[in-house]
């Protein structure tokens, strides 16, 4: 995370994760908030991991799984509140139950599965070019 983007992403994460706690939908604790617990203890960890990168090549492995995981996981309720949503007055979808959000999930989760490979790879080539 040294680079702007990734600063970026860390801190607009723990933004929204924090301020996302205070709201509620329904009322209480729900499984949005766990979402966004879990998101936040991710990209710390990823944050942590980034600062032992000098000289521990293999920590650059699970700080990019994670951000990445952390970023899928943003996406599954936003995916759920959007459809439910819009376009107002006629949602995609009567409730998270629905299809086209499982199936949209399904082919996002498709994505992140692809993408980590991808990373992994890429990673490797990098870790193989360091000293």
């Amino acid at each position: 995370m040294t680079r702007l983007s990734g600063k970026l992403y860390f801190y607009g994460t723990v933004i929204t994760s924090l301020t996302a706690l205070g709201l509620s939908k329904n009322g209480g604790f729900n499984p949005g908030h766990i979402f966004s617990l879990f998101i936040l203890v991710l990209v710390v960890i990823a944050f942590f991991l980034s600062l032992r990168k000098k000289g521990n090549y293999r920590a650059r492995y699970l700080e990019n799984f994670f951000l990445s995981f952390s970023f899928f996981l943003s996406l599954v309720p936003t995916v759920n509140e959007t459809f439910t949503r819009i376009p107002i007055g006629h949602p995609w979808a009567k409730s998270v139950t629905d299809p086209v959000i499982s199936n949209t999930l399904l082919v996002l989760l498709l994505l992140f599965v692809a993408g980590s490979v991808y990373q992994f790879r890429k990673q490797r080539k990098v870790n193989k070019m360091l000293p």
